[in-house]
């Protein structure tokens, strides 16, 4: 690598976003440091329950390729699930029909209606990439480290703080005070942990009222959901919503009722009415790249807006 003061980028923001970033950045052989406040064990990605499929994302275009440029990656990842926490992964998508993921079906050959056994309604039966992000995350660390990255753990208040001539902004939703950009806005997720009663595939279903359920197995346990609260600043988990969530989910499958529960997690997450990734000049001759807003789909982007974000830094050369 280049020891080049004018080569080194500091990438804000530990999660999913910045740390795929970084890793793509210190691949191409740049000098990279992350600037996390938190550990990634500790971060929003740490709480999301990770299905590879886009929700609550725009531009919905930008995104679905984002999206498949980020299967690719997973694709190839799930070769080695114990190391990666990726697995490809059967279940039905609820209230969800062919026409709507016309956009998917050439990469997913094996997506088609769900039968009346698999979902007491319309949905899609697909095999999607799954991530177990307690064992993806700290992947992506190593991973990262192994390409000669470094990690600082500290706050930003301000980009006039941060000393690098290219700096990457993927603060999700810390940009709302960073940036700042008030657009960003929370969307309260809450999760209970059970523990797994022996179901094998996924399921995301939303009732006549909107209320979502969905179930996701990862080794060990089944991440039960969930929740959708705009503007939600709350990391606390509510008990009542819990006894829903399990409520819900056990309306689908029954043997999740008497399942025993092991956690409760609430994440937060960024939304934005269009996820910001740009560059941004700065007066100082400095280049400020954006990457943030991913809403509930950072991890199904992660990889193909990680590509991007490192493309917008190589235009500076």
């Amino acid at each position: 690598m280049s020891s080049e003061p004018d080569d080194e980028i500091i990438v804000v923001g530990g999660g999913v976003i910045g740390l795929t970033t970084a890793v793509v950045l210190a691949e191409r052989g740049r000098r990279v440091r992350v600037w996390t406040r938190d550990p990634v064990e500790r971060t929003t990605s740490a709480v999301a329950g990770a299905l590879w499929w886009p929700y609550r994302i725009e531009p919905v275009a930008r995104a679905r390729g984002w999206t498949l440029r980020s299967l690719d990656v997973y694709e190839e990842l799930a070769g080695r699930p114990e190391t990666t926490g990726v697995r490809m992964v059967e279940g039905v998508l609820g209230e969800a029909g062919l026409d709507e993921a016309a956009w998917a079906t050439e990469r997913l050959p094996g997506l088609r209606p769900a039968t009346a056994g698999e979902y007491p309604g319309a949905g899609l039966w697909a095999r999607l990439p799954l991530i177990d992000m307690a064992v993806h995350l700290p992947w992506l660390r190593g991973r990262f480290l192994g390409a000669g990255g470094v990690i600082e753990v500290r706050a930003v208040s301000a980009f006039t703080e941060v000393d690098a001539p290219v700096v990457v902004n993927c603060t999700g939703l810390g940009a709302r005070e960073l940036v700042p950009d008030a657009s960003v806005r929370p969307v309260s997720g809450q999760l209970v942990v059970v523990e797994n009663p022996g179901i094998r595939t996924w399921l995301v279903s939303t009732d006549a009222d909107g209320a979502m359920a969905y179930f996701f197995p990862q080794p060990g346990r089944l991440l039960l959901g969930g929740t959708a609260d705009e503007d939600d600043f709350s990391t606390e988990p509510d008990p009542a919503v819990a006894e829903a969530i399990v409520r819900r989910c056990a309306a689908l499958r029954p043997e999740i009722g008497a399942a025993r529960v092991l956690d409760h997690r609430v994440g937060l997450r960024p939304a934005r009415d269009r996820v910001r990734l740009e560059r941004e000049p700065l007066p100082d001759g400095r280049l400020l790249v954006h990457n943030y807003g991913h809403g509930g789909a950072g991890v199904t982007v992660a990889w193909g807006c990680a590509h991007e974000a490192a493309g917008a830094v190589s235009e500076r050369r």
